[in-house]
């Protein structure tokens, strides 16, 4: 597990979905969150421009907190905490 507190975005866990589309980078969520606690922060990183739909949809759906997103040179992060 990774705890990174250098930055303002602290994280748990992080999961790695370069190079994988929908529905892929959704369903590999699923079976990470499984494996964390509520109020747990998971790093989400993809390629895939669909997430940006697809990950606020998860989060909604599931009622955890899309804290941050960032997007550069084609790549998304996104930073979820668990509800």
């Amino acid at each position: 597990m990774t705890d990174n507190t250098d930055d303002h975005n602290a994280f748990n866990a992080e999961l790695d979905t370069t190079g994988l589309y929908c529905p892929e980078p959704i369903m590999l969520m699923h079976n990470k969150v499984r494996d964390m606690t509520a109020g747990q922060v998971l790093k989400v990183v993809a390629t895939d421009p669909a997430t940006t739909r697809d990950v606020p949809k998860f989060c909604q759906f599931l009622g955890h907190e899309l804290i941050d997103k960032n997007i550069a040179d084609d790549q998304y992060v996104y930073f979820i905490r668990l509800a």
